[in-house]
């Protein structure tokens, strides 16, 4: 999108304040009521000129001025500072990280809507940005597209949901049939929470993991005491674990001591730096799993102080990997 800043929005925006009072201004009252003065009528003059060609604003002009000849009329931009300009700008190739998947279309579309608010000349150029900036998206699943339309008709209406679904620990699909309660995207893949009528209980289902997927005639209602906090922690990730948190506990070796100070892990933490440099790092989460996973990915530079059982689940698993390898 190459957009210039040609026409000054401020002053488009104080020409159709004035204009909105329903009073005749002439170039030369209207340049010296904007600001200091310091604009010649003949400015104002190219600014009327624009407003009526190009924005189509009901502007009428005789011996006495200008007015708007509609009195509801008013110019439909967004004036921008220079850093909400930046942040326009970035929006889009900040989009790249959505590609190809169900929300791209929508999202760009939403950004579109945005600029459009834009009069076609008071623009932000955006060109600078595609080779000085990259964004690095997660991976993430693939997920047919009327998926999405599908589960949230059913959120919004308490409809049940009918799929196919194949679990992580299997090779074939299971029919399944739940009450769809809650919807979650963790870095870029969804899940929904619902009261799966199968196992009787609260499951997390990801959607890219589903086929199959209708929307049924049945409805239910959402019990007064489900909590999303029960099934998924929104600072730490989505794995069905433990329902009552926690306390994690972290070691961070003194090589990576300046990256785990700069980093905000839980907004409930407590970090201290050691005098050897290593970085201890304390939070609740009832996200075992996931803690698990983030840990052995880090491997020697952070260890698990508590809980117990934590620590021996990340030495299992440590155990198993390293069969692999003899």
């Amino acid at each position: 999108m190459e957009r210039q800043i040609k026409i000054n929005n401020w002053r488009i925006i104080k020409i159709d304040e004035l204009l909105q009072t329903g009073n005749w201004y002439t170039a030369k009252e209207i340049a010296e009521t904007i600001e200091d003065g310091s604009y010649s009528p003949r400015t104002i003059q190219r600014d009327i000129e624009y407003m009526r060609d190009t924005l189509n604003a009901p502007i009428e002009s005789d011996s006495r001025g200008y007015h708007y000849s509609e009195n509801n009329f008013f110019i439909k931009s967004i004036p921008l500072t220079e850093g909400e300009a930046f942040s326009v700008a970035i929006l889009n190739p900040l989009l790249e990280q959505y590609r190809n998947t169900p929300l791209e279309s929508q999202l760009r579309s939403v950004f579109q809507k945005i600029t459009n608010c834009l009069p076609d000349k008071i623009t932000v150029d955006t060109s600078f940005l595609n080779p000085k900036i990259t964004f690095i998206p997660d991976r993430v699943e693939n997920i047919n597209p009327e998926f999405f339309q599908i589960i949230f008709d059913s959120l919004k209406t308490n409809h049940m949901l009918a799929f196919e679904y194949r679990p992580l620990q299997k090779n074939t699909y299971m029919q399944r049939k739940i009450n769809p309660y809650h919807v979650v995207c963790q870095r870029g893949n969804w899940y929904v929470i619902g009261f799966c009528h199968d196992k009787g209980d609260v499951r997390i289902f990801s959607i890219g993991r589903m086929k199959n997927l209708s929307i049924l005639n049945e409805t239910f209602t959402i019990p007064k005491n489900f909590k999303t906090s029960d099934y998924f922690d929104a600072e730490v990730g989505v794995w069905l674990s433990n329902k009552k948190p926690v306390d994690v506990e972290l070691l961070f070796d003194s090589s990576i001591g300046t990256y785990a100070l700069n980093r905000t892990w839980h907004s409930n933490q407590i970090i201290e730096e050691r005098a050897d440099g290593s970085v201890y790092v304390k939070f609740p989460t009832n996200q075992k799993q996931e803690i698990i996973r983030w840990v052995l990915g880090q491997g020697h530079t952070v260890k698990v102080l508590a809980p117990p059982e934590l620590a021996e689940e990340v030495k299992a698993e440590l155990k198993r990997t390293e069969e692999l390898y003899k």
